[in-house]
């Protein structure tokens, strides 16, 4: 079956052409952060009106770069939540468009699904069952699962996601949008041992999370230095050492005790914080000790795609799940209350 993808949650306009025998043929991505730069965050009327802009001409991209024909394509896969509510609908209108002209089917796909997929568009893909850590924007969440479907929550953040807590510390510090790579990257030349900082809900038994405390814990000690004159770009750079250590070691002990209640030693990581290079390494390395294996995407997938969305529909609709011609979508959408197939 071949596959039309597109994502629009939030503020990336991604595109793909996945076939369920050959595989991903083709995909594109346009990122909206120099547009939204200037404001310190998404504007959601802005991402709006810039993917009606970039949607069409993307398609046209891809199906050029695979060699298709629309009249080849069977079915199309589109996010229709969690995400902005505007830009949701505009992938899902456009979806259901091309679907009604071109007399095929459309399935809308859930937008932590796709991210919590991705690590299967890799060469060597994860087996069922596994623990998965997502980190995607507003979500952190530590799922156990089963099979496409078959989800059970762990635990979440019960405030400020990982990922809205770099950004937002990255934005108290006066870097620039988006700020989780801009910490990672000053993170990289810290000084070790400087600054010690909190690890959030690490003393207390469950698998949930909470950064909105170290986020604030950062601020302080970044207004601490700056008062006492010491606002360098070395001190930023020991500050986001710190934070960057706080935020991974949570999320590593966390996982640790997801695989050790569940059983399981396979770990996916998933979603745009996956792709944070000392994260990734102080998973393997727990992983190591407990013989077991981390799995997750190459980088272009760890954020927004539309691959992981042309995947994860597919599956779907060889299910034999599709959409009616309505237009839906959701902001907030529970993962667990999913069919499974």
């Amino acid at each position: 079956m071949l596959v039309l993808g597109l994502e629009t949650s939030c503020d990336e306009t991604g595109v793909a052409l996945y076939d369920s025998e050959r595989g991903l043929l083709a995909e594109a991505l346009f990122s909206q952060i120099d547009l939204h730069r200037v404001y310190g965050g998404v504007v959601p009327e802005l991402a709006s009106r810039d993917h009606v802009k970039r949607m069409l001409p993307l398609i046209r991209q891809v199906l050029g770069e695979a060699g298709v024909e629309a009249t080849q394509i069977e079915a199309i896969a589109y996010t229709s939540g969690p995400g902005l509510v505007g830009a949701l609908l505009v992938g899902a209108s456009c979806a259901q468009a091309l679907a009604f002209a071109w007399g095929i089917p459309a399935v809308g796909v859930h937008h932590m699904e796709g991210h919590l997929l991705a690590p299967m568009l890799e060469e060597q893909p994860p087996a069922f069952p596994f623990v998965a850590l997502l980190v995607s924007g507003g979500h952190t969440q530590l799922v156990r699962v089963d099979g496409i479907g078959r989800y059970q929550l762990l635990g979440e953040s019960v405030d400020d996601a990982a990922g809205e807590a770099f950004d937002k510390t990255a934005k108290l510090m006066g870097l620039n949008y988006p700020g989780g790579p801009e910490i990672a990257r000053l993170a990289e030349s810290g000084t070790p041992g400087r600054f010690t900082f909190p690890r959030p809900m690490t003393d207390r038994p469950g698998l949930d999370f909470s950064f909105s405390g170290l986020k604030t814990f950062t601020l302080n000690t970044w207004q601490q230095c700056r008062d006492a004159g010491d606002a360098s770009e070395q001190t930023r750079a020991d500050v986001s050492l710190a934070f960057q250590e706080a935020v991974v070691d949570t999320l590593t002990i966390k996982c640790k005790r997801a695989l050790k209640q569940t059983g399981l030693n396979s770990l996916v990581i998933a979603g745009g914080v996956s792709a944070n290079q000392a994260l990734r390494r102080s998973l393997e390395h727990m992983l190591a000790g407990l013989k077991g294996k981390v799995f997750y995407a190459r980088p272009r997938f760890c954020t927004d795609n539309g691959a992981m969305i042309a995947y994860a529909g597919c599956q779907r609709l060889l299910a034999g799940q599709h959409e009616g011609p309505e237009i839906k979508v959701q902001a907030r959408w529970p993962m667990e209350h999913l069919p499974a197939i």
